[in-house]
């Protein structure tokens, strides 16, 4: 099992396949961004090399993020041989759901149980602006071949003031009073380049509880507020899905965090929003062991940071969202 310094059990890698993506979200990276040779980033084998030694790391859940998972080429046959690695529990996905509906039922025969589809807007022509270049209706019939295939669905949302923060959240919200959907909220987190303009378009649980309680009705806490991962969970009168919010900014998680990151260029990041990384690519390359790469594991994980510094306006800056895998 695989302790830091804190005595928390860290369990969970998301795991970014690659820093491409189909989209150009405002928020995460500028629309002309440059992208790492296929050389530089992990391999297939590679990926499932180290999937195997963090298995054996005690490391259970695993999620697969990137920029896009879904444009990287092989991600059928990555999902299933990471879901077929002894002491692999569950493999989920990040994804933006553009591709999911060619894609939703393989990935699920591959060993995939649930997909968290971006989807930060139901309205076609502020979806356009989120995103620069997307269509929502690829994005729904996404959402609905995941369900026809079987996979758990969950809804995410980042909110960006005076984008989305209004009536998109409301319509948003309204979804799980007839759907048995999560829908999250997420609060924008500042990186890299984009990092003022982030900042600058933060919106809080207060203010979203509150749009969305004038227009739905009072939001009732699940779980007696107790956190569902990374989220506190609420709930409709009368609805039948649930609504979380993602407040990593004004309402960190830190204490309960159990994940580490594996960045496509082969880092071992230990806080999203820590610009500390361990190389763990140089190592394999250069003919590491496997018990040598569990060393070097090992040692990154007790210094695991007990959380963010924005409070101290300690902001990462060496790479954004898309390169990082959220």
């Amino acid at each position: 099992m695989s302790v830091d310094r804190f005595g928390r059990h860290i369990t969970y890698l998301r795991i970014s396949l690659t820093d491409k993506c189909n989209l150009r979200c405002v928020y995460c990276m500028p629309e002309d961004m440059t992208f790492r040779p296929r050389a530089e980033l992990l391999q297939d084998e590679e990926i499932f090399r180290l999937v195997r030694i963090f298995a054996e790391l005690g490391f259970y859940k695993f999620r697969l993020t990137g920029g896009e998972p879904t444009v990287r080429a092989n991600i059928v046959n990555i999902v299933r041989q990471i879901a077929e690695t002894p002491g692999v529990r569950t493999v989920a996905m990040t994804t933006n759901g553009i591709l999911l509906s060619r894609l939703a039922q393989p990935l699920a025969q591959a060993g995939l149980k649930r997909v968290n589809v971006s989807i930060d807007t139901l309205n076609p022509d502020k979806f356009r602006k989120l995103t620069r270049w997307g269509d929502v209706q690829d994005v729904w019939e996404g959402v609905h071949a995941a369900e026809a295939a079987g996979l758990g669905v969950k809804l995410n949302a980042v909110v960006v003031r005076g984008y989305n923060d209004k009536e998109d959240v409301v319509d948003l919200a309204r979804l799980t009073l007839y759907q048995p959907w999560q829908v999250r909220f997420i609060e924008m987190m500042p990186f890299g380049d984009v990092a003022d303009f982030q900042q600058a378009g933060v919106v809080t649980q207060k203010e979203l509880m509150a749009t969305i309680g004038a227009e739905l009705g009072e939001l009732v806490p699940v779980n007696e507020g107790r956190l569902d991962g990374e989220a506190r969970l609420y709930r409709l009168p009368d609805g039948i899905g649930t609504i979380g919010f993602i407040s990593s900014v004004t309402q960190p998680f830190c204490a309960s965090c159990t994940r580490a990151r594996l960045t496509a260029d082969g880092r071992l990041r230990l806080c999203l929003l820590r610009e500390k990384e361990v190389n763990l690519l140089k190592p394999m390359r250069q003919g590491a062991s496997d018990d040598e790469l569990k060393g070097i594991i090992e040692e990154a994980i007790w210094w695991k940071p007990w959380g963010h510094g924005l409070s101290a306006n300690v902001i990462p800056r060496n790479r954004v969202m898309s390169e990082i895998g959220g």
